[in-house]
């Protein structure tokens, strides 16, 4: 035998020796994370399943509620709503509360469904489009039962030349101005959609009908331009 095949042997039983003397001092240490991993394993995957049999069950709670509001039946709807909100799993719980905010002002109870769509709006676990809709949603509500400055409060920050619902927002703002009789106000918003080339052309369109009102009742926008220049 030569020597490189000695010295090989050797090796080799001396990392035969080092792993049993391992395995002797470790092995209770090694098992019991391998049982561990197992059932942490199968834990979690059981969970899964049970969370996803869950979010079944309120999906088709929620498909329920949806064809009670469609046959009319409102109230029914709002109930089932409401315990969805409380009681679902996954993300019905949050779109349950945006559908019964629009129940709330289908059955027109605005009050109820501006609160709604508040809480929504103030709600940080909510995507920030969800919320940016729920904003929405409460201040158009408000175009017709609230101040201005209630609508304001929730439109203005949508109303930024870089907001995807600046239009709808100006549009809302323009009509509370215009039904709070400050036509200055009024004016300037629905100017802001006339000349906004990206703007809808059924937004542009009524923007412009409401210009020609204001002009019609001798409101131009030109007392705040000679304003400015002077």
């Amino acid at each position: 035998m030569s020597d490189e095949s000695f010295i090989r042997e050797v090796e080799e039983e001396l990392r035969s020796d080092q792993l049993k003397s391992f395995w002797e001092r470790f092995k209770w240490f090694i098992i019991t994370g391998a049982v561990a991993i197992v059932v942490l394993t199968a834990g979690y995957r059981g969970w899964l399943y049970f969370s996803q049999e869950q979010a079944n069950v309120s999906g088709d709670q929620f498909i329920q509620a949806l064809e009670l509001s469609d046959g009319g039946q409102l109230d029914e709807a709002i109930a089932k709503l409401e315990t969805l909100s409380n009681e679902g799993s996954g993300e019905y719980p949050a779109l349950a509360r945006i559908r019964l905010a629009a129940e709330y002002a289908k059955q027109e109870e605005y009050d109820r469904a501006v609160e709604a769509f508040d809480s929504i709006a103030n709600d940080t676990g909510f995507d920030a489009t969800l919320r940016d809709v729920a904003r929405l949603r409460a201040g158009l509500l408000l175009v017709d039962s609230g101040s201005y400055d209630d609508v304001a409060n929730r439109l203005q920050q949508l109303s930024g030349a870089a907001e995807p619902f600046r239009h709808t927002a100006r549009e809302g703002l323009g009509l509370s101005a215009w039904k709070a009789k400050d036509f200055e106000t009024a004016h300037r918003w629905f100017s802001d959609i006339s000349s906004d080339i990206a703007a809808p052309s059924g937004i542009r369109s009524r923007a412009g009908i409401m210009l020609d009102l204001l002009s019609g009742i001798g409101f131009t926008g030109a007392e705040e331009d000679s304003s400015d220049e002077g």
